[in-house]
């Protein structure tokens, strides 16, 4: 699935939100670096991105959440009920790559704010607490939907406490993939090369198999 083909298949739509989204993390991010998180407001972040700060706010609620910016990988829930449905025989990490790279097809996968994001957050350490929770949210969501996955395939029958191994195995999974996708990520933000995060996706999943 290459990048070319993945960009296609978003719309007008999605790509004005992407850069309303990005418009906004850029100035924040530029004007925290010029100087300092506490001296910027919201009101001026909106009047240099060029929107009002209700737009502001229907993107994020506050100015640290902007500098912690969206999750690479967006969670849709047509994405999740797909994965979830998928009554194929396919390895389930399978259908895992194939969610990632849905989700990084409509997620905020930008080199560039990736770049400045990382150079200006070493000065707010604090801010990282954002960043973890969003990503235990995101770990959640994916444990659900695992777990929902093998019940369908039948998996619960295979355990007398469907509610205890079953959930442990489902979350187990869910770290496994989180990590090929740390990986993936890593990758492709320190990379020269032109592709994209689900291309990285691949590679990454592709030495999950060999270390397993």
């Amino acid at each position: 699935m290459t990048s070319a083909v993945l960009d296609e298949s978003v719309g007008l739509r999605e790509r004005k939100r992407r850069a309303t989204s990005r418009s906004i993390q850029f100035t924040v991010l530029e004007l925290a670096a010029e100087r300092g998180l506490d001296q910027v407001t919201v009101d001026e972040i909106s009047r240099v991105a060029n929107i009002s700060p209700r737009t502001f706010f229907n993107y994020f609620p506050s100015k640290e959440a902007a500098m912690v910016g969206e999750n690479p990988l967006a969670v849709q829930s047509e994405l999740i009920e797909s994965f979830v449905d998928d009554d194929s025989d396919r390895d389930i990490f399978d259908g895992l790559l194939e969610l990632m790279q849905h989700m990084a097809m409509l997620g905020t996968g930008d080199r560039e704010l990736h770049q400045l994001r990382r150079q200006v957050l070493r000065d707010y350490p604090e801010l990282l607490v954002l960043k973890i929770s969003g990503m235990r949210g995101f770990e959640a969501v994916l444990a659900e939907a695992i777990e929902r996955r093998l019940i369908a395939h039948g998996a619960a029958f295979e355990s007398a406490d469907a509610g205890g191994p079953l959930e442990a195995r489902a979350r187990l999974t869910a770290l496994v993939a989180m990590a090929a996708m740390r990986h993936a990520y890593t990758l492709w933000a320190d990379a020269e090369d032109e592709e994209s995060l689900a291309e990285k996706l691949v590679e990454s999943f592709a030495l999950l198999r060999h270390v397993l």
